[in-house]
């Protein structure tokens, strides 16, 4: 079993090397030099991507350099924004920290674990964003795919009176039933990612048309 004081201390070390790295690179890379948030917005996408791709079809040594280059990412966004005196890695770790401690009162604060977990950690987030419905703040560059499932998760979790389908089904069935209306749509000339986004556009409204009515 892994010292866990001892792999502290080894992954501050090598996020303190990775840290100086970054500014040195910085500093005295003319192509680093040259970024923006905005330049490296397709790599962040793409490592995204790589990191899904060694999760599901990779090793474990695929799955370590794919997390080390999304981290990078991280680094090289909070890197550009010190240089800017916006806010640096420091904020973003202690950021995040205090928003984990803060969703997990029933870790931190002593209080009884909830039966929904998901469902009270969504209840929270809405809460601390001040959003008025529970299908606010998902963010629009998402594929209609993940937007679909992300909203349906939002309307569960805070129970909006919204009717789902909840029939039982199978990992397999899924994949070859949108598999198949894929290939219905294309058939039928109709571009199912645009009608997906219709459909979840149309279920976002009657969300907050049910909420309001509550």
């Amino acid at each position: 079993m892994t010292d866990p004081v001892a792999a502290r201390d080894a992954a501050m070390t090598q996020l303190g090397r990775l840290y100086d790295v970054m500014h040195t690179l910085r500093q005295r890379c003319p192509w680093d030099a040259a970024q923006t948030h905005e330049s490296l917005m397709t790599y962040l996408i793409e490592e995204t991507a790589e990191v899904v791709e060694a999760v599901e079809d990779g090793s474990d040594t695929e799955m370590v350099e794919e997390l080390g280059d999304l981290l990078l990412q991280v680094f090289f966004h909070a890197e550009i924004a010190a240089e800017r005196a916006a806010f640096d890695l420091a904020d973003v770790a202690g950021g995040v920290s205090d928003k984990l401690i803060a969703r997990h009162p029933y870790v931190y604060a002593g209080q009884g674990v909830p039966e929904d977990v998901w469902g009270s950690w969504e209840k929270r987030k809405k809460a601390e964003k001040h959003r008025a419905s529970a299908v606010d703040g998902i963010p629009e560059p998402l594929s209609a795919l993940a937007r679909a499932v992300k909203v349906v998760t939002r309307i569960r979790s805070h129970e909006v009176g919204v009717a789902l389908a909840d029939a039982p089904i199978g990992e397999d069935e899924v994949g070859e039933a949108i598999l198949a209306l894929v290939a219905r749509a294309q058939a039928a000339h109709v571009d199912p990612d645009q009608a997906l986004r219709r459909a979840v556009r149309a279920l976002e409204a009657q969300a907050r048309a049910a909420e309001q009515a509550g």
